[in-house]
């Protein structure tokens, strides 16, 4: 086996898009995405006989309390040869040790998507990773398979659930936009700020999130067929009565749609707009080809009640579906720094009750 820098976009994406485990972190725009906030990128194929078997797109994050190597979901493993993840991962974190000496980093994260199983996790601890204290992308996800036609999706709902996507569909003072305008993000962000402020989270600022959909709406034409021609990434904005009330932002690539960020202004609660937007983005996914629709993180509220994501999950959950688990962050240690900022991150998951 060999590691090389991969310089071909469709190389990478043609071959991610017959991967089966996968997100948008490892797509060729998430890279453009963080080129544009001023990281450095490198994208890494592994090859055995001239083939590529696995990718890792690999991202430099400078920060305050330390700086590190990042591979965000992945790396992405061709299904044939997950019985050489031994053996991929090896030769993965010795090229990424020589990147980390070079970059004068601090340590290497790897957010893996691998399936949290005792086998996978010892795969990481016997090379000498360490469990992250806090994750950078989620390390769980709630999914849904929208192959079924849409009445079997409506009977694989909740009850409720059900009754307020059909409730929302017959209200006259409800209506759905979508939008792959950059303007609309100024409406977006207006709308999620509000949120972010009562729910006591950061919100990303509005320049890096103009970045994101810019970097995915200039993906087009995209090499997947089932994106079929139409923007990777769509806005849908809900309003009631006239006014702008909730939004969603969504991708779709690879085969498979996400529901990344959201917002209801609060006063609206009792409107059902929310799963009318999912309802809407959840056919829109089928309707591009896509096998999953990844409603994107996930805490289990009956084990975790007080998890802040504990709300949302039972929210998606009323959609039918399965929750997928991946592997928990892992830290490779390179500098005696890292434990800064190991102790910074651990204040913080106390903080944020994760």
């Amino acid at each position: 086996m060999e590691i090389k820098e991969i310089i071909n976009k469709q190389e990478w994406e043609e071959f991610i898009a017959g991967c089966m485990e996968k997100t948008f972190l490892q797509s060729w725009a998430w890279g453009d995405f963080h080129v544009s906030l001023g990281n450095k990128v490198w994208r890494f194929g592994i090859f055995h006989e001239g083939e590529m078997i696995a990718a890792a797109l690999t991202v430099k994050i400078s920060a305050k309390r330390g700086s590190f190597l990042l591979v965000p979901h992945g790396p992405v493993v061709n299904s044939k040869f997950k019985n050489q993840n031994v053996k991929l991962l090896s030769i993965l974190l010795e090229k990424l040790k020589d990147l980390a000496k070079a970059e004068k980093v601090d340590f290497i994260r790897i957010s893996p998507i691998i399936k949290r199983t005792v086998e996978n996790t010892a795969l990481f601890a016997n090379l000498g990773f360490r469990q992250g204290p806090l994750h950078y992308h989620p390390e769980s996800s709630w999914k849904l398979n929208v192959e079924p036609n849409e009445e079997q999706l409506l009977d694989g709902m909740r009850k409720t659930t059900r009754y307020l996507v059909k409730k929302a569909l017959q209200d006259k003072d409800i209506e759905i936009i979508k939008s792959t305008d950059l303007a609309d993000m100024e409406l977006f962000y207006k709308l999620h700020t509000p949120v972010a402020k009562i729910q006591k989270f950061v919100p990303f600022s509005l320049d890096y999130l103009k970045k994101e959909f810019s970097a995915f709406l200039q993906d087009n034409p995209p090499s997947h067929k089932a994106s079929d021609g139409r923007s990777n990434i769509v806005l849908y904005f809900a309003k009631y009565k006239g006014q702008y009330i909730a939004t969603s932002f969504e991708i779709f690539w690879s085969g498979i749609g996400f529901y990344h960020h959201a917002a209801l202004l609060p006063e609206f609660h009792k409107i059902p707009v929310s799963a009318l937007l999912q309802w809407e983005a959840i056919k829109e996914a089928k309707s591009r080809g896509c096998k999953v629709y990844d409603f994107w993180g996930y805490a289990d509220p009956v084990k975790n009640p007080k998890h802040p994501y504990a709300g949302p999950t039972l929210f998606k959950m009323g959609f039918g579906g399965y929750v997928d688990e991946y592997v928990k962050t892992q830290d490779f240690v390179i500098s005696y720094k890292y434990w800064i900022n190991y102790i910074i991150e651990t204040i913080r998951k106390v903080r944020r009750g994760l």
